[in-house]
C-alpha cells in the first residue's frame, strides 16, 4: 500500500502547486568567477561619457588608504588607466581581495582600526616606502581628515580629494552650516555651535523643540547620530553618539538641530576642479535607511522634477565654490512633502553610492577624481551630464535583518557567487569565497547595482539579481532587500526616511507567504524529498528500480501544468495537487539539506525551514508536545558579536525595566543594552573590554 508524503513549512502541514524544468537545486553563474567589479552594459561602453584628453599626464603609482570594496573599486579604475596601485592592510586583511588585487601591498598594523587604517604614521611610512605619488582615501577612515591631507602635502604627495581647507570647512558640520548660510543654501533650524555636555544638549533641545537630531560634528555614514524625542533620550543620545564619534572619527564634538519628521533624504553629486569649474551630476534618492544608515539608493529620484533638480544642483555647486572645492563631493539635503529642501551636510569624499550616478551619467567618478588631483580641468559642461536610464543600489550586508532591521553577523563565506552573469548588473565588493567577515570592520558584503531604461526595468533586474545571489556562511540582509524592492509603497515611489519602521511596525518578519506561495514551496520541497529518496535507492552505476516506471509526464523534475504527481512509494504515484493554475517558473535556492526530510529553501529572498515527512510520521508529530521557549527576560543577551565598551551594573544592584546595563560596540557602532524587567543583578558574566558572541548571556537577574 502506498504511503503519502506531506511537507511542513515552519508549523502547518502544507501542499502546493509548482512547476519547474530541470534540477530544483540551481547553481547560479560560474562557480569559478570571482569578481569585485563587474558591469554588463550592452550596446555601448560602460563609461561612455568619461571625458579626458588623450595623452594627458597621470599618476604613475597611487596608494589606496582604505580596505574592502572601495579599495577594490579604486584599484579597478587605476588598472583600467594603467596606473600602478599600492594597497595597505591590517594583519587580518593580509589575504583580502584588495590586498591581492593591487600591484603592491603593505601591512600597516593589527586589526583594530586605530592601530592600522586610522594610523596616519603607518600609512605615511607606506607611502614613502613605495614611492606612491598620490593617495586615494576612499570613504570613511582618513578620507575627511585634514591632518592626514596636510601631512601628505608636506611630503609632496597628492591627496586625491579636496584641499585641507575645504575638508575642514565642510567636514566640520558646525562650520559647514555657517558657510552654507552665507552661500544662501536652504538651512534647517538649529544651534550654531558645539553642544557642550548632556545638560547643554537638553537645554538646546527644549529651545529648538522636539524632536531633535543630535549628531557628530565630524564624520558621517550614520555614525554618531541619533534622534531624541524627550529630555532623557537627548541625554542618552548625546552620550552614546559622542562615544561613537570618538571611536569612529577621533572627534567627539556634537551639534544639534531640528529633526524634520518623515523627510526624504536626497543628495546631489558634484564634481569640481582646481580651476574654478564645477558641475552637478544629478541627484540620488537615499531615503531607505535603518539607524540613519542607507540601505537602498536610486538615481534619479521619482520625487524630483527638472526645476527642483536644477535648484538643488545650483545650490550644491554654490556651496562647493564657496569653499573652493576641487574633487568629487556630495551635498546632502532633507526634503519635505512640499518639495522644500534643506542642507544636511557635505561629504568631502567619494560617496558609497556613487556607482548609481555613474550608471546614469556614463562618467567614471574615480577617474575624474584622479584627473582633478593631477591638476586637469574637468571637460564636461553641465549640458553634457545626462540622465540616461535608471539605477538602483542595494547594500548587501552581513546582518540579521530580523533584529532591528540589521544587526551585524560574522563568519566565513564558504559559498559566494555574485549574480554578475545577469545583464545590467554591477557588483562592487571586496570579498570572495572564503573571505572572513569580522567584528573589526564594516559589515558590507557588496553594493549590488542594477540599471535599465526606466525604474521598473532596474527593479525587475534587481529582483532577479537578489534571487540569484548565493551567500553562505553569514547571515545577510537579502530577505529585507528582496521584500522592500517588491513592496507596493516602495514600487510606487512613496517613500521617506521612516519607511522601514512604518512599513514594518513590528519589525521585519521576512516574506509573508500567501496560500498559493505556501503550496508552491511545499511542492518543491516534496519534489526534492522524493528525488532524494529515489537516489538513496540507487547502487553505484546500477539502479535498483527502473526509471521506465515513471511516465514522461510525471518525472520528479518535470511537472504537468495542471496536475502535479509525486512519488510516494517507488512503484506508485499519488496525485496530491489538482490545480487549474497555469504553469510558471520560479527561482529557489537550496541553502541547507539537513537530512531526514529537513530542508532550508530560499524563496523571494527569505529562507524557509521545511520538513517533509510521510503521513504516518505527520500524524504522530501532531501528538508531540510543543517545545516551550525559554524565558530570557531575566537575562541580558548580546544581540550580535562585539566588544563590551562598558558594563554599568554589578552583582546586587537593583535595576529597573529599560535601564541601560551595558554598551556593546560592533563594527564601530555603539549599542545600548537594557534590562527587560525590574530586578536584582544576580550575575555579571563579562567585563568591559571583553569580546562576546551573539546570544552570550552578559548579565543575569534574580
Amino acid at each position: 500500500m502506498a504511503s503519502t508524503v506531506a511537507a511542513r513549512l515552519n508549523r502547518p502541514i502544507l501542499s502546493g502547486n509548482y512547476s519547474v524544468l530541470g534540477n530544483t537545486k540551481q547553481v547560479l553563474g560560474d562557480v569559478f568567477r570571482r569578481s569585485f567589479y563587474v558591469t554588463a552594459a550592452k550596446g555601448k561602453e560602460y563609461y561612455w561619457n568619461d571625458k579626458f584628453d588623450a595623452g594627458e599626464s597621470k599618476f604613475e603609482k597611487v596608494l589606496i588608504a582604505n580596505r574592502g570594496e572601495i579599495a577594490c573599486r579604486v584599484i579597478n579604475s587605476c588598472k583600467r588607466l594603467g596606473i600602478k596601485t599600492v594597497a595597505v592592510h591590517s594583519d587580518v586583511d593580509s589575504m583580502s581581495l584588495h590586498a591581492r588585487s593591487a600591484d603592491e601591498a603593505i601591512c600597516i598594523g593589527p586589526a583594530p582600526t586605530s592601530k592600522s587604517y586610522l594610523d596616519m604614521d603607518a600609512i605615511l611610512n607606506a607611502v614613502k616606502a613605495t614611492g606612491a605619488q598620490a593617495v586615494h582615501p576612499g570613504y570613511g577612515f582618513l578620507s575627511e581628515n585634514t591632518v592626514f591631507a596636510a601631512k601628505l602635502a608636506e611630503i609632496g604627495v597628492e591627496f586625491i580629494g579636496p584641499s585641507s581647507k575645504s575638508i575642514m570647512s565642510m567636514g566640520d558640520k558646525i562650520e559647514s552650516k555657517r558657510i552654507a548660510t552665507k552661500a544662501k543654501v536652504n538651512m534647517i533650524p538649529g544651534h550654531d555651535g558645539v553642544v557642550k555636555d548632556q545638560d547643554h544638549c537638553v537645554t538646546l533641545a527644549n529651545e529648538i523643540g522636539y524632536p531633535v537630531m543630535i549628531k557628530a560634528s565630524a564624520g558621517g555614514g550614520g555614525k554618531g547620530m541619533r534622534i531624541a524625542w524627550n529630555d532623557q533620550e537627548a541625554r542618552d543620545a548625546f552620550r552614546l553618539s559622542s562615544q561613537e564619534a570618538a571611536s569612529s572619527f577621533g572627534d567627539d564634538r556634537m551639534l544639534i538641530e531640528k529633526f524634520i519628521d518623515d523627510p526624504r533624504h536626497i543628495e546631489m553629486q558634484v564634481l569640481c576642479d582646481k580651476h574654478g569649474n564645477a558641475i552637478w551630476l544629478n541627484e540620488r534618492e537615499c531615503s531607505i535607511q535603518r539607524r540613519n544608515q542607507k540601505v537602498i539608493e536610486e538615481a534619479p529620484s521619482v520625487f524630483v522634477d527638472p526645476e527642483m533638480r536644477k535648484a538643488m544642483g545650483d545650490q550644491a555647486v554654490a556651496l562647493a565654490k564657496a569653499v573652493e572645492y576641487s574633487s568629487a563631493g556630495t551635498v546632502e539635503f532633507l526634503v519635505d512633502s512640499k518639495k522644500n529642501f534643506y542642507f544636511l551636510e557635505m561629504n568631502t569624499r567619494l560617496q558609497v553610492e556613487h556607482p548609481i550616478t555613474e550608471c546614469i551619467t556614463g562618467i567614471d567618478i574615480v577617474h575624474q577624481m584622479l584627473r582633478v588631483a593631477k591638476g586637469h580641468k574637468i571637460l564636461h559642461k553641465q549640458a553634457d551630464v545626462p540622465i540616461d536610464g535608471w539605477a538602483i543600489e542595494c547594500r548587501v550586508y552581513a546582518e540579521d535583518p530580523y533584529k532591528n532591521f540589521g544587526m551585524p553577523s560574522i563568519g566565513r563565506l564558504y559559498k559566494y557567487i555574485e549574480p554578475t552573469s545577469i545583464p545590467k548588473v554591477r557588483c562592487d565588493s571586496g570579498i570572495q569565497e572564503g573571505s572572513e567577515i569580522s567584528i573589526y570592520y564594516d559589515a558590507m558584503i557588496c553594493k549590488l547595482v542594477t540599471y535599465g531604461d526606466n525604474r521598473q526595468d532596474a527593479l525587475d533586474t534587481m529582483v532577479n539579481a537578489l534571487d540569484s545571489y548565493v551567500i553562505k556562511g553569514v547571515t545577510h540582509n537579502i530577505p529585507l532587500l528582496r521584500t522592500v524592492v517588491t513592496e507596493d509603497r516602495f514600487v510606487s515611489g512613496n517613500i521617506n526616511t521612516s519607511y522601514l519602521p512604518t512599513t514594518f511596525p513590528d519589525g521585519f518578519k521576512g516574506k509573508q507567504l500567501d496560500q498559493n506561495e505556501s503550496n508552491v514551496l511545499a511542492a518543491i520541497a516534496t519534489a526534492i524529498y522524493c528525488k532524494d529518496q529515489i537516489l538513496s535507492r540507487n547502487f553505484l552505476n546500477q539502479e535498483r528500480y527502473s526509471k521506465t516506471c515513471l511516465s514522461a509526464e510525471s518525472r520528479i523534475d518535470r511537472v504537468c501544468p495542471h496536475i502535479i504527481f509525486f512519488i510516494c512509494d517507488i512503484m506508485d504515484f499519488i496525485q496530491i495537487i489538482d490545480s487549474d493554475t497555469p504553469a510558471f517558473l520560479l527561482l529557489f535556492q537550496m541553502t541547507k539539506r539537513l537530512g531526514g526530510g529537513n530542508y532550508k529553501l530560499r524563496f523571494s529572498g527569505t529562507v524557509f525551514p521545511i520538513q517533509v515527512v510521510e503521513k504516518y510520521t505527520a500524524e504522530l508529530m501532531k501528538l508531540m508536545p510543543e517545545k516551550v521557549e525559554a524565558d530570557v527576560s531575566t537575562m541580558v543577551l548580546a544581540p550580535m558579536p562585539g566588544m563590551l565598551k562598558s558594563v554599568s551594573v554589578k552583582v546586587g544592584d537593583q535595576v529597573a525595566e529599560g535601564q541601560e546595563v551595558a554598551v556593546l560596540e560592533a563594527m564601530k557602532m555603539q549599542n545600548s543594552l537594557v534590562a527587560a524587567k525590574t530586578g536584582k543583578v544576580k550575575k555579571v558574566n563579562y567585563k568591559t573590554g571583553d569580546t562576546v558572541d551573539e546570544d552570550d548571556v552578559l548579565i543575569e537577574l534574580e
